[in-house]
């Protein structure tokens, strides 16, 4: 049998594993509390949960009986990294825009003038 590696971009690429990404950012919760949020069925929730494990998005941790999976975000840094390029690319053509309205903005300001 192979296994399947999982990595961040996988985790991240479902909606329901992102929405239990912000669930527990805010504080642990245990497996039924997560559950409680979604209307899929608990092994679906699992499933998700077990992908957000192998993928190091979250701990699970024991507290006697319960089982609280907390949030470990240091894994999106590598999704940060790969978005970066990106964003200052962006940013640099809204830049430009904000330069080239600002001209045009200027130049119209003055033909009105005249």
């Amino acid at each position: 049998m192979t296994s399947t590696r999982r990595d961040v971009f996988q985790a991240i690429a479902d909606p329901t594993r992102r929405q239990i990404i912000n669930l527990i950012a805010q504080q642990p919760l245990n497996l039924n509390a997560i559950a409680d949020n979604f209307e899929v069925s608990r092994p679906a929730i699992s499933q998700h949960i077990k992908i957000l494990i192998e993928c190091g998005l979250i701990d699970v941790k024991k507290n006697g009986r319960e089982r609280y999976c907390e949030v470990r975000l240091e894994p999106l840094n590598e999704v940060a990294q790969w978005i970066e390029p990106y964003r200052r690319s962006i940013e640099e053509r809204f830049t430009k825009m904000d330069d080239l309205l600002a001209r045009m903005q200027k130049e119209n300001g003055s033909n009105d003038k005249k």
